[in-house]
């Protein structure tokens, strides 16, 4: 699907506030609340846009420990790379997942409430599994940028 000027300022509008109403963008963009409804229908169609979500603020649920934790495999085996991006799916602590290059396999972000949490979970969850042959965590300590906003412009 190409994206029109107009789709991109919906899609601007909507990474900031996803509540945003046709009626709102309507007014903001000079266009009919049906058009807008209409273009919204098709890029959620299209899976441009793919869900809507509450962002939230990590403090105040007791879960500001943030961790990048790298991950070595003992072997590049199409099993243990199943098996291990398979498991990271059912673990609550991991937010993202990336297969990278260089010298670890896997960047994790991982959020837990503090270092005695994280310490669990390394030790029972993550290098319990028998495919892992090390990590390497980084803990941050003042989150300077954060955003979901792709900008379109």
């Amino acid at each position: 699907m190409q994206l029109d000027t107009i789709d991109k300022k919906i899609l601007n509008y909507l990474q900031i506030d996803g509540k945003t109403t046709a009626k709102v963008l309507s007014d903001k963009l000079n266009l009919s609340v049906t058009a807008i409804y209409e273009r919204i229908k098709k890029l959620e169609k299209s899976k441009i846009i793919s869900k809507y979500v509450a962002t939230l603020d990590k403090q105040k649920i007791d879960k500001n420990f943030l961790v990048l934790c790298q991950v070595k495999l003992i072997k590049h085996h199409n099993t243990f790379i199943n098996k291990f991006e398979k498991e990271m799916q059912h673990f609550k602590e991991v937010l993202e997942c990336y297969n990278i290059s260089g010298d670890y396999d896997y960047q994790l972000k991982i959020v837990v409430e503090n270092m005695q949490e994280y310490r669990l979970f390394l030790n029972t969850k993550l290098t319990s599994l028998d495919y892992i042959g090390s990590t390497y965590s980084t803990f941050i300590i003042n989150e300077v940028k954060h955003t979901t906003q792709i900008n379109l412009e």
